[in-house]
């Protein structure tokens, strides 16, 4: 698993970093201190055969219809969630700690980017580094160059609500 922190300063990525209880989930993490940036919430999908593996982002209140994001993203056949192991496999984090940053951890590409068009228009992210005892705030600009950094492409969609 790559040092996200090396990674970060290897690239010229500033950042906040607040330091937290381990949190779960969005309820869990809403309870947390007030921080600044846009809080995410982060979905790892597959395709049913397992060939396609995404990443959705989108701002922690948004409910995403899972069945119109597959027809969106031109997925015959329904998306679901990975399993822990595709998580750890693609991403290298566990549940809990889904994060855009895990892309650092996909030197093959293998993963594609999805962020919500509202989310991706924020001044900045709120992000795990890779673990959900902490969180980066991290300034759109340098998201930017966090993808482009890593190589992968950020695809901008309005991802459909329920």
């Amino acid at each position: 698993m790559t040092d996200i922190y090396a990674f970060l300063e290897q690239n010229d990525i500033t950042y906040q970093r607040f330091d937290h209880e381990a949190v779960f989930t969005c309820e869990e993490s809403s309870k947390l201190p007030d921080m600044p940036g846009a809080d995410t919430k982060n979905l790892f999908l597959r395709d049913k055969k397992g060939k396609r593996h995404m990443i959705v982002s989108v701002g922690h209140e948004k409910k995403v219809d899972l069945k119109a994001l597959g027809k969106q993203l031109d997925i015959s056949q329904n998306i679901s969630f990975a399993s822990p192991e595709r998580l750890l496999k693609h991403l290298g984090v566990t549940p809990g700690a889904v994060t855009l940053l895990g892309v650092v951890n996909d030197p093959d590409h293998l993963v594609e980017v999805y962020i919500d068009k509202d989310l991706w228009e924020a001044d900045a992210l709120r992000v795990h580094p890779l673990v959900n005892t902490a969180s980066l705030i991290i300034e759109h600009d340098n998201m930017e160059r966090f993808f482009a950094a890593t190589g992968h492409k950020v695809n901008v969609i309005d991802v459909p609500g329920s």
